[in-house]
């Protein structure tokens, strides 16, 4: 059997769908795999942040169309730049174990911490998310807006003159630069975004093979941690144009969600916790979602 696996070409994206590929091989050594490339709308225009070329579809749309069209067998991206909902015809497999979900600082050499950092320090991001919590935190930061994969991002240190950059921890640990972090952000500073670190693993509804060779590398806890963050995600009908996290902690039986909603300029930023068993994980991100847009909106 063979199954032909559907990827953005980025360094990241390949990396990720490499150790996919890699975890399932050892589970299925009867399977051979292919890896086949696609271009997406968002790495062809680099030049524009995120929010003015479109949504959270941006990376994802040209490789649905091949999965729709029987040209790829399944597709891997990052969970957190998935849309609320998929293209009929569509679903998201069993995800592996998540990766680290917090947002990372690279500073350039001198500084440990966000405290560390001098009086109107520009970090460069851009995520709404990040930067108005960044803000709240510390509100005399210049926070300068970038565009760019991993590599391209950090260099942006030197080219741009910034103080450090912030992305998410789990990409740069996947690309072997984990080394390069200076400071894994807490989540009480900085909520990361719904299913950040987690890798979607995407296939035809009907295609029952394939559903159970990717059962193979499932993982429980990511599972509980999708249903409660994305519950939050599809609650507020979440974009790119607007900051918005979610984190779900587990001790236990009992689950922690954290829920964080705005507007696009940062004027109003809503935080809420709620609290559950692991049977509540789905209908605790609706609760949620629904309790911070009437704060929102008060």
């Amino acid at each position: 059997m063979k199954l032909v696996v559907g990827t953005r070409g980025s360094n990241l994206a390949l990396v990720q769908t490499n150790w996919v590929v890699d975890q399932l091989k050892k589970e299925n050594p009867e399977v051979e795999f292919e890896v086949k490339i696609i271009k997406t709308k968002g790495d062809l225009i680099k030049d524009l942040p995120l929010d003015k070329i479109g949504d959270k579809g941006l990376f994802v749309k040209e490789i649905e169309k091949s999965l729709l069209d029987g040209e790829i067998d399944m597709a891997v991206h990052s969970m957190k730049d998935m849309p609320s909902y998929l293209p009929e015809g569509l679903k998201f497999a069993h995800s592996p174990k998540r990766e680290d979900p917090r947002d990372a600082l690279i500073f350039k050499e001198g500084y440990k911490s966000l405290d560390d950092l001098p009086q109107g320090a520009r970090i460069g991001t851009g995520s709404k998310r990040r930067k108005y919590q960044l803000l709240k935190h510390r509100p005399d930061l210049e926070i300068v807006p970038i565009r760019g994969n991993i590599e391209t991002r950090i260099k942006k240190i030197e080219t741009e003159k910034l103080d450090g950059v912030v992305l998410a921890a789990s990409g740069l640990r996947r690309a072997g630069l984990d080394d390069k972090i200076d400071y894994y952000i807490p989540t009480d500073i900085m909520l990361p975004a719904p299913a950040q670190g987690i890798l979607a693993l995407e296939i035809r509804e009907d295609d029952k093979e394939t559903e159970k060779i990717i059962d193979s590398i499932k993982d429980d806890i990511t599972k509980i941690q999708i249903d409660a963050e994305r519950g939050f995600l599809i609650g507020v009908n979440g974009s790119c144009h607007i900051p918005m996290g979610a984190y779900c902690e587990i001790e236990g039986e009992k689950i922690t969600l954290t829920g964080l909603y705005g507007d696009g300029e940062g004027k109003k930023i809503v935080v809420q916790s709620q609290v559950g068993t692991l049977a509540d994980a789905p209908k605790i991100g609706y609760e949620l979602a629904k309790s911070v847009l009437k704060e929102y909106e008060q």
